[in-house]
């Protein structure tokens, strides 16, 4: 005898939400054998169930009531893929007051409220699973929380945003920002507001959730320090790439004695780097720690079909467990604080525009000597008596470094602003 079906909800019904309920159907009979019974989307929820869609979706799935979802006894999971901070927050509260569990792909909201969220549902006893929230569909949520809980991770870092990944690759072989962004959105990969991924916000809120998962403390976007690639110059893509680098915007949490250092930065990889190979709108994450060494996950990090695919993940592992099912306990047992980025030691690129003319050289390298930076490598391109200085520095505590730095803006022979950008270690 075939059960009876398993009823799906849905906050948006948009690129995503389409794609869930396209792929539920088209596995229908896979997803049935994993889970022991039919699995269906009742209903989702849209802002206007009457308006035209592409993905034509069949008549009675589209609502604009939240309540059908919330009241409708035969759902018993609800995936959230509508994103934004209010209602969704508060429409998730009332589904776990409801006894339905959430898979979410919103990581700003995550990364705001996830103490909240994770309490509630902790309280009700249901589950919240995001692993869409972070890679689309790189399983590096799952890796974290279970694979690796007695691991004792103490470093992720990685490429976590497609669409700057992308134009990153892009602007490698000539091209400039503005086209490769035009690109980008003309191929789905950028929003027609790309605001949070150039700027960096999207990678923060990555960051922050990975970070908290890795490191078992509350790390919120708030916390994550970022610059973006809106304002990186062709350039310095360029200069990097003489140098034997490529330019990655690379988010990262570690582990340090004092705390947990986090930010996001346009930053240098050595060729000779696993990330620097990582092309095209594909995201990698790397995992350090004592006991596993190293892990990198790469994959997909940008489509709907990839987020869809991580999602439907979640739903199965809800569907598959029982009761709460997964890590029941709070996870986040620590109160580590924020190492701020001035006390990090990193090397860093920098690029000034100086005259050309003898003891320049000489004079930069004494101010850095006085806060204890030293030079690497120094490559200068000079023409109409002034020159492009670009100097790669050794480690260094970072505030000591900018101070350095904007002794040196201040020296007549420099013009503008000097341009800095991290450089990241070859191991």
């Amino acid at each position: 005898m075939t059960a009876s079906p398993i009823g799906i909800g849905l906050l948006g019904y948009g690129t995503v939400g389409s794609a869930v309920d396209r792929l539920l159907q088209a596995r229908q009979e896979d997803v049935t054998r994993v889970v022991g019974a039919p699995v269906e989307v009742r209903r989702a929820l849209v802002r206007d169930a009457s308006a035209p869609r592409d993905s034509n979706p069949r008549a009675g799935l589209l609502t604009s009531d939240f309540a059908e979802i919330r009241d409708d006894p035969s759902i018993t999971v609800v995936a959230e893929v509508m994103g934004g901070i209010e209602p969704t927050r508060s429409w998730m509260l009332e589904l776990f007051a409801a006894g339905k569990s959430v898979v979410t792909a919103n990581k700003q909201l995550l990364a705001r409220h996830g103490a909240e969220l994770f309490a509630a549902a902790e309280e009700h006893g249901v589950q919240l699973r995001f692993e869409a929230s972070v890679c689309a569909a790189i399983p590096v949520v799952k890796v974290l929380r279970e694979s690796m809980i007695a691991s004792e991770v103490n470093a992720v870092l990685g490429i976590v945003n497609g669409t700057t990944n992308f134009m990153l690759t892009a602007m490698a072989k000539g091209a400039d920002y503005a086209t490769v962004l035009a690109e980008a959105q003309a191929l789905g990969y950028a929003e027609a507001d790309p605001t949070e991924d150039v700027t960096g916000g999207d990678a923060a809120a990555k960051v922050a959730i990975l970070a908290s998962i890795a490191f078992h403390t509350r790390v919120t976007i708030d916390d994550v320090p970022h610059e973006g690639i809106d304002t990186l110059d062709s350039i310095d893509v360029a200069f990097a790439g003489d140098l034997g680098y490529s330019v990655k915007l690379i988010g990262q949490a570690r582990r340090v004695e004092q705390g947990v250092v986090v930010g996001v930065a346009p930053t240098l990889v050595p060729r000779a780097h696993p990330l620097s190979a990582v092309d095209g709108s594909f995201n990698a994450v790397m995992l350090r720690g004592d006991a596993i060494r190293e892990v990198t996950l790469v994959g997909p990090g940008a489509g709907g079909d990839e987020t869809a695919s991580a999602v439907i993940g979640d739903l199965m592992g809800v569907l598959g467990t029982s009761n709460s099912g997964f890590l029941r306990a709070d996870g986040f047992f620590r109160s580590l604080p924020i190492v701020p980025a001035d006390d990090v030691e990193s090397a860093l690129y920098l690029r000034l525009d100086v005259r050309d003319q003898p003891g320049v050289l000489a004079t930069i390298a004494s101010i850095l000597a006085d806060d204890q930076v030293s030079i690497d490598s120094v490559v200068q391109r000079a023409s109409d008596g002034r020159a492009q200085l670009v100097i790669v520095t050794h480690p260094a505590r970072e505030g000591a470094a900018r101070h350095a730095i904007q002794r040196i803006a201040d020296l007549d022979v420099c013009e503008g602003t000097p341009v800095v950008l991290r450089v990241l270690s070859a191991g």
